[in-house]
């Protein structure tokens, strides 16, 4: 698959990349997906930037680090249904876009009794929930996510949240 956004790109020019923060997105998702293989009962969360990402949980460093290695190569490999994950952040968010969008749109279209408006939202939460998983995976797949082509691991750094529990970040570098 040849499309834009699994296109090499040039080296960011300004403060932030867009492209680089969408790539860097992938590589947290692809990094997720190997740990999972290692270990399904491992719960992790992520937020990326566009120097890398930050990895929540319980995980140990090297781990970490040879996961996201792994998640490169893999990607190189053509394995790029790795940058989409089913407990993306963005998938919430098409859900709530949807339900919002339903919502207003039912409740503009149905009588303004109590109870039309009440089934109205009601068919627009099911309705979102319904297509929520699968329009969320088409949101990351075009817009929030890239396949990492341009990244390469730097170092990974053991942090706290602000609640004190166990994070990295995972710094990478932009390569042509």
């Amino acid at each position: 698959m040849t499309s834009s956004s699994t296109a090499t790109r040039p080296a960011p020019t300004s403060f932030f990349n867009l492209e680089a923060l969408r790539q860097c997105h992938g590589l947290e998702h692809g990094t997720v997906w190997v740990l999972s293989e290692l270990n399904p009962r491992l719960t992790l969360g992520g937020t990326s930037t566009d120097r890398g990402f930050y990895i929540y949980g319980p995980v140990e460093t090297l781990a970490l680090e040879a996961a996201a290695r792994q998640a490169l190569v893999r990607f190189g490999q053509g394995e790029e249904s790795l940058a989409v994950h089913p407990r993306c952040g963005t998938n919430l968010s098409v859900g709530m876009l949807l339900t919002l969008g339903l919502s207003l749109g039912l409740g503009s279209l149905l009588p303004r009794r109590p109870l039309s408006q009440l089934m109205g939202m009601g068919l627009a939460v099911y309705g979102a929930s319904v297509m929520a998983q699968s329009l969320g995976s088409l949101a990351q797949r075009h817009i929030t996510t890239a396949i990492p082509r341009n990244l390469e691991v730097l170092s990974v750094t053991p942090q706290k949240d602000w609640w004190g529990r166990p994070a990295h970040f995972v710094a990478v570098r932009w390569v042509s």
